[in-house]
This record gives C-alpha cells, structure tokens and sequence, in this order.
C-alpha cells in the first residue's frame, strides 16, 4: 500500500479514535479531580470523609454534618495548574518534534450546613469531581524538511480536549446515638466538553508541497446533566477517634449539542457512564498531644468504561469504537495534623493515586500512577472564621503511548502543582 493511501484510509479511523477516547475524557480523562477543598489539599485529602474542619465533608460523607455543633458556611478557590510532555513522537515511523503543553484551571466550591438540632442537619453544595484540558499546538504532527513542512497526520490525534463537571449535592444527616451517624442526599452532575480535532496530510511524503488541504475532523460542543445519590455513615469510637465510610453513585450523562465533522457528525448524543467511588477514612488524635494522623483508601469504579455509545441516526444507540477494558482506580492518603495553637493548624500529606488507563492510552490526556505531596494550614480569627491554605506537587510518570491504531507512538507525563484558599464560617 502506498503512503499516499494508507493516511488517507487511516484518517477516518483516527478521528473516530479520538472522538471515541476523548468522549471517554469527557466522563473523567482518566483523571479525577481531588479539589474539592483547599482545606483537604493541604493533606493529600487524608482523612477527608471523617475529619470535618469545615463544611466541605459533605462532599466528601454526608453523615458528617452532625459533627459540627453550629451552623457552617465554606466557600473556596483550587487552582490546577499542569505541565504535559510527548516526547519520542513518531507518526507513521517518523520522527516528528515533541509537545509540551499546560493550563491553569480555577476550580471553586462553595457549602453550607444547617444545623436544625442535635439530630439532624441539612446541607448543599456546588464542587467538581471531574475535569481536563489539554490543547496541542497547531503545527503537532509535522517537521521541517528542505522542501517544506510535511505533514503527518498525527494533528488528528491532538487538537483541543476540554472537560468540566459540576457536582450540585443536597444532603442531610442523622444522628443515631453518640457513636453512629448517617447521612445520604442527591447529586445532580452537570457536564460539558469541547472537542476539536484537524488535520492537514502530506499525501506523497517525499514532495512535501503535495498536501492536502486542513480536514476537520471532529468539532464537538456538548453537555448534559445525570442524577446520582450519595450514602455514608460515621462512627465515633471517643472524641479523639472516630472512622467514615462513604458510597457516591454516579449517574450516566447523556450529552447533547453540536456535532459535526467527518467523524463527529455521525452522532446525535453520547452516553457518558460516570464511575461510583466508595472511600474509607480515619481519624486519630493522639492523647494529651497536638497531633492527629488520618488515612484514607478510596476506590474508584473506572471499568464502568468497557465501552461508550452514542445515538446514530437510523441505527439507534451504537458501540463507538472499540472496547476500552478500563482499570478500576485506588488512591491511598496518609496525612498529619498538628494544632499549634487556637489560631494556627499545620498539615500535611501523601498520596498514592492509580492509573484509570491499563492497555489502551492516548496523548489527549494522558494518564499514569500519581504521587502526592501536600502541606497547608489554617489560621482561626475572629473566634468564628477560619482561613486554610493547600499546595500540592503532584507527579506523574513517563507512559509509553500508542495512540490511533499504532499510527502514533510516544511517551508521555503529567504533572501538576494544585494550589488553594477556603475561607469557613460558623455561626
């Protein structure tokens, strides 16, 4: 088979590649958002479903609510900030130059619990569990040569991914007696995603002025909204110990928009099933000391991604592409906590995060085994308000890629800094 042919028959099995794993990227890009506080970030969200500084819990366990005796309101800022490398690119066998891209995404919470008596609580609000952004330059996927650029094709593999998902959660919790609490509510997920994927071929390699002129092959803007719910319970073995247990039911979006494209335009919706994650946490302050040490082991459900359908017209819902026997994911934290003072709180933290992705990977957004380290603190003023900062470094690993049927071949990295603020309240 010619050179000039083989682009032109792979062209459309990329675009639909990338339309199919990026879809996938709309549900979580094999990355979970850990922002939900910038109170948690400062200790790698060690201990998160029990410790209850602030009002961000609920997000976390609901039955923590009756932890607080008052009224708490908390609102804040994480701000993600990611440096993705693909080196050794090669397209079709050939070298081409390497890609380094980064974005700063804001990602803002807000929650407040009522306190209605000793017994129960009611609580709402607004976070993100899932997101991703990852834009290719335009020239990904050529080189120089003395007649001019040529073209690789490899562009179609790149373009512009662009995931968000808000959480919107309503909740309440129970006290049973002084040792177990219950909590439960509903989550309703909103979420969107653009996609754009264009690509310019060199049909005879060896006369780069041959080309093609630029293809688009997938412009996609969609969004949709799923119900899920959320269950947890909390146990108190004394005031310095206690353990958390929480259960959050993902919902399949079905997202709707504007789908065009020689690959995109086939389809009317996608279906996005969202994965369940079930998380394990626990607190222990030390006695007559002001230290405390928490622990967390969550479990993701990220083999809900055997497979991805969209509507077809005339055919009805369809198998895009080809199965993607996707790993269920774990995250392991370990964090400390130590009470300087009634105005100043230090932490810190470690986390260990599992890939999503096991025999399928792409450049798009890519995916390893993470590690985290994490410090913050809090500062307590005005009796009732309270102020905590959260950093942390989080690093990737080199994963050898084969994207769009072995057209492309690399080796990418991700690593991020996460920085935040959270101001809490309680009256």
């Amino acid at each position: 088979m010619t050179t000039s042919r083989l682009y032109k028959k792979t062209l459309l099995a990329v675009a639909v590649s990338s339309l199919t794993f990026a879809s996938q990227q709309a549900a979580a890009a094999g990355f979970q958002l850990n922002a939900q506080s910038a109170t948690g970030l400062g200790r790698a969200f060690a201990g998160d479903a029990v410790i209850a500084d602030n009002a961000s819990v609920m997000a976390r366990n609901a039955a923590a609510m009756t932890l607080f005796d008052s009224h708490q309101f908390s609102g804040g800022l994480n701000v993600i900030s990611t440096d993705i490398k693909v080196t050794d690119v090669k397209a079709g066998g050939i070298p081409i130059d390497d890609a380094s891209n980064g974005s700063n995404s804001p990602v803002p919470n807000i929650y407040y619990i009522h306190r209605i008596n000793d017994k129960f609580a009611v609580g709402a609000g607004i976070y993100s569990n899932f997101g991703t952004k990852n834009k290719f330059d335009d020239s990904f996927g050529s080189f120089n040569s003395p007649g001019g650029p040529i073209h690789t094709g490899a562009s179609a593999l790149g373009g512009n991914t662009e995931i968000q998902s808000i959480n919107y959660t309503l909740n309440v919790a129970y006290r049973i007696n002084e040792q177990w609490s219950v909590g439960g509510g509903l989550d309703i997920v909103q979420g969107s995603g653009k996609l754009e994927r264009t690509a310019t071929v060199t049909l005879d390699p060896t006369d780069p002025a041959n080309t093609t002129g630029s293809t688009n092959l997938v412009d996609i803007d969609a969004s949709g909204v799923g119900f899920g719910f959320n269950l947890g319970t909390v146990f108190e073995l004394n005031d310095n110990n206690r353990f958390g247990l929480a259960y959050h039911k993902q919902p399949e979006i079905e997202a709707t928009g504007d789908f065009s494209g020689v690959a995109g335009s086939q389809y009317q919706n996608l279906y996005l099933p969202l994965p369940d994650m079930v998380e394990f946490s626990g607190f222990h302050k030390i006695q007559d000391s002001k230290f405390a040490v928490h622990y967390s082991v969550q479990w993701i459900g990220w083999s809900v991604f055997d497979k991805l359908e969209g509507d077809v017209p005339g055919a009805g819902r369809q198998i895009i592409g080809s199965p993607y026997e996707w790993k269920d994911g774990w995250h392991y934290a370990l964090g400390g906590t130590y009470y300087l003072n009634d105005s100043w709180t230090l932490r810190a933290g470690y986390m260990y995060d599992t890939a999503a992705q096991d025999q399928i990977t792409s450049i798009s957004v890519p995916d390893s085994d993470r590690q985290w380290l994490s410090a913050g603190f809090g500062y307590n003023f005005k009796k009732h308000h309270n102020v905590d900062f959260g950093f942390t470094y989080l690093m990737g690993k080199d994963v050898s890629v084969v994207d769009g049927g072995g057209i492309l071949t690399a080796t990418t990295r991700a690593d991020a800094i996460l920085a935040g603020i959270q101001y809490s309240y309680s009256f």
